[in-house]
């Protein structure tokens, strides 16, 4: 395990306080990293620092503003257009002297983004431990999600603690020979953030939200997408909406429009202006999660949300072929419904249709945990790095 940067005689790896450093960049890990952060500043003997490469710029504020995240190192390297290849190099370098700079004994990097695997390989060349929140998670297949199937398997080699949210995700990392005592299973920190905010989360009076949810009489379905591997299939998906809406006239659908262009550019011509169809700019995470408390049936490719929406009784029907997230559907709270058009209509509706299939995924027992994971993971860092 490599042993931080500073000079011997200093504060740090084994001595009076424990510099942490979380590097993040997009909606999702600004999320699941904030209750962790909250908690380590909490305790005594920990110093937290944060490096936001921005690569969601938009999206990442809005979650850093609601929880209070502070940001010690903005990189603000998004830029339009930018390739997989142009964004992982630009991280590798300015991460890279982030963490130079910072002196952390600790990297902390969440999920399976750009930003987390590049964050784990900087504190890997600069011989800083790296501690991967939701580890262990897989499809067994390297293009199901793309390219985040493949960023959690680097972390997982980089890695030296990993804090997995269940039992099955701690048994794929055994079967890639991580060593079962770097492994803790902690539950995931995404159900913390989500107590956390849900206890208060109402929708903004005079907002945009508020005027739609006012007008929603029947049946109300949110719907997320954004997947890179969904793009092709986004047209479809978009059709497949409007055909639900045309055969359910009680339906309305309230779509956050992910604010990537190749989203925008196959939704917006198919679903903007259609009646009970709601087309709204990204929300802030308190106004997301009061529109999942108030929502009958969400549709999505989210990952955060199969483990969030089951948190709040909701049943989740998720557009992709695979999910790494399979105990959800073997609890019965979420079920894949793929990425065909027709395939997604028909299950959708049958969903729609069937009320007390809808109530038997609502009471299903949530896998992920009971919110106080970071307490866990707080925990594990204290004994493991020495700070008390």
């Amino acid at each position: 395990m490599g042993q931080g940067r500073r000079d011997e005689g200093t504060k740090g790896l084994r001595g009076e306080t424990l510099r942490v450093c979380f590097v993040f960049g997009t909606r999702p890990e600004v999320i699941k990293c904030a209750p962790v952060i909250r908690c380590l500043a909490e305790r005594d003997g920990f110093e937290v620092q944060t490096v936001l490469t921005a690569q969601h710029r938009e999206m990442s504020d809005q979650v850093i503003d609601v929880f209070g995240v502070p940001v010690t190192v903005d990189l603000d390297l998004m830029r339009a257009g930018q390739t997989l290849s142009s964004l992982t190099a630009g991280l590798v370098e300015r991460v890279t002297g982030a963490l130079r700079e910072l002196m952390p004994d600790c990297v902390m990097v969440q999920g399976d983004t750009t930003s987390c695997f590049v964050g784990a390989l900087a504190g890997f060349y600069e011989g800083i431990p790296v501690g991967h929140l939701e580890a262990g998670l897989r499809t067994q297949d390297v293009r199901q999600p793309f390219p985040e199937e493949m960023n959690r398997r680097l972390v997982g080699s980089l890695a030296s603690f990993h804090f997995a949210p269940t039992e099955g995700a701690k048994a794929n990392l055994l079967q890639e020979n991580v060593a079962a005592d770097r492994i803790w299973v902690t539950g995931n920190t995404g159900i913390d953030a989500l107590r956390i905010v849900s206890e208060s989360a109402t929708v903004a009076s005079g907002s945009v939200l508020a005027d739609v949810l006012a007008g929603c009489d029947g049946t109300v379905m949110t719907v997320t997408s954004h997947r890179r591997e969904n793009q092709p299939f986004m047209s479809g998906i978009a059709s497949a909406i409007y055909e639900l809406i045309e055969a359910v006239p009680d339906l309305h659908v309230v779509f956050p429009v992910h604010l990537s262009p190749a989203v925008r550019d196959a939704v917006m011509p198919i679903l903007h202006g259609v009646e009970r169809c709601h087309l709204l700019e990204p929300l802030a995470y308190d106004q997301f999660v009061a529109l999942m408390k108030r929502s009958d049936v969400i549709l999505t490719d989210s990952g955060g949300i199969q483990e969030e929406a089951p948190y709040l009784g909701k049943p989740v029907l998720v557009m992709r072929r695979k999910t790494e997230r399979p105990e959800a559907v073997d609890a019965g709270t979420v079920m894949l419904v793929g990425d065909d058009q027709a395939t997604i209509f028909d299950r959708t509706l049958t969903l729609l249709h069937d009320g007390e299939m809808r109530e038997r995924m609502g009471r299903a027992v949530n896998p992920y945990g009971d919110g106080y994971a970071s307490d866990r993971v707080a925990n594990v860092l204290m004994a493991e790095l020495g700070t008390g």
